[in-house]
């Protein structure tokens, strides 16, 4: 749902101001160019969904 709501704000800001498209285009591209923080990213990512046992295994 939240990403959703950030989605729609963002598609918001590119209609009212058509200049940020370019804006948030370089932003991802430059992002996406730096292998360490996809990767770090894609960390957090996989350790926020895996599901942690309560209990010791024996």
């Amino acid at each position: 749902m939240m990403r959703y709501l950030i989605l729609g704000a963002l598609l918001g800001l590119v209609l009212a101001f058509p200049g940020l498209l370019t804006v948030a285009a370089t932003v991802v591209a430059a992002v996406l160019a730096q292998p360490v923080l996809v990767a770090f990213a894609l960390g957090l990512a996989a350790g926020a969904r895996a599901r942690r046992s309560r209990r010791w295994a024996r």
